[in-house]
């Protein structure tokens, strides 16, 4: 499988599992108990997913439009990568305060900033598959290492 199909793959993934959590983190949901203990292990899976991506996109995905001839796709992976601190700093605190542990409860400043990181998420990935993917396979940059 090319870099680019794994890419979209973990995005289709984290998108799915955002769009699952929304159904779930519903005050009506969360109190029955056997519900908001599958919301807190997939919101745990979440943070895990995300982290492996971040880290994926800064191994495989960065280096080599970095080192690309083309200054448009080195502008381009730059945008990605200092435009993504944002999201980065954003989850890392919210990691740190809510999810470190894996120990949390329902609270309304949970909530309130668990739906503004899938925000940023959102936001991140539809940016990625709207630019960032489309000048990516445009390219061919990551064409010779399919398979």
């Amino acid at each position: 499988m090319s870099k680019l199909n794994e890419f979209r793959q973990r995005q289709d993934e984290l998108l799915g599992m955002i769009s699952d959590l929304r159904a779930m983190l519903k005050p009506e949901q969360l109190k029955i108990g056997p519900n908001a203990k599958t919301a807190h292990e997939h919101l745990c899976l979440l943070g895990e997913k995300l982290k492996d991506h971040l880290a994926a996109e800064d191994k495989g995905l960065y280096p080599p439009l970095l080192t690309h001839e083309d200054p448009k796709l080195k502008s381009l992976a730059w945008g990605f990568i200092s435009g993504e601190k944002p999201l980065r700093k954003q989850f890392e605190k919210y990691h740190q305060k809510w999810l470190k542990d894996c120990d949390f409860e329902f609270s309304g400043a949970f909530m309130e900033e668990t739906l503004s990181v899938f925000e940023a998420i959102d936001t991140r990935i539809k940016r990625e598959q709207e630019v960032l993917l489309p000048k990516l396979e445009e390219s061919g940059v990551f064409a010779a290492s399919a398979g």
